[in-house]
């Protein structure tokens, strides 16, 4: 739904009618817009309306999936390699969905050997990708999602990946625990 435009002046909106409602004689007139002193200080051309979500009663997206993407995309050719849906609506799947994407926060880390490791998506899981193909190769669920860009490091000669559970977002469970993975 359209937002209402209280603060505009009764002229202003007769302006945007006429232009909209395509009013030819109306839009003859001449219009000037007057500002006052407040207008000067506080007028800004936009306003933040917040992060306004196309959503379903239920809560769930309302628009046709995906909701959310993981894409390799080729610098040399500026082209997207590959595209593969993030995350799942555990609703939609048991529907017998196709896997749908969703809501995703945090970023991807890619190993030396091609791995894409992430663990942004709501459904609290963390993956691994086939960075060439984008062939999904090992999923776990974690305590609450992965908001966040996962780590890697090397101690003992020996590679781990580590991401914060923090969760907390999009109503999903919260956590202050950190999982470590061996590679």
């Amino acid at each position: 739904m359209m937002p209402g435009f209280a603060y505009l002046p009764e002229e202003d909106k007769k302006a945007i009618i006429s232009f909209v409602a395509d009013l030819k004689t109306e839009q003859k007139n001449k219009y000037t817009r007057k500002l006052n002193y407040a207008d000067s200080i506080h007028w800004m051309p936009y306003h933040m309306m917040g992060y306004n979500k196309f959503l379903s009663p239920e809560g769930l997206p309302a628009f046709t999936p995906p909701f959310g993407t993981l894409n390799a995309i080729d610098l040399n050719q500026g082209s997207i390699r590959w595209s593969v849906p993030l995350g799942e609506y555990e609703e939609f799947k048991a529907k017998g969905a196709p896997p749908t994407g969703t809501e995703n926060y945090g970023g991807p880390i890619v190993t030396q050997s091609g791995l894409v490791f992430i663990a942004a998506a709501r459904d609290g899981k963390i993956r691994a990708f086939n960075k060439y193909s984008g062939k999904l190769l090992w999923e776990y669920t974690l305590p609450a999602p992965g908001f966040a860009t996962p780590a890697l490091y090397r101690w003992k000669g020996k590679d781990f990946l580590v991401i914060a559970c923090g969760g907390g977002k999009l109503g999903t469970k919260s956590s202050d625990r950190y999982l470590a993975f061996a590679l």
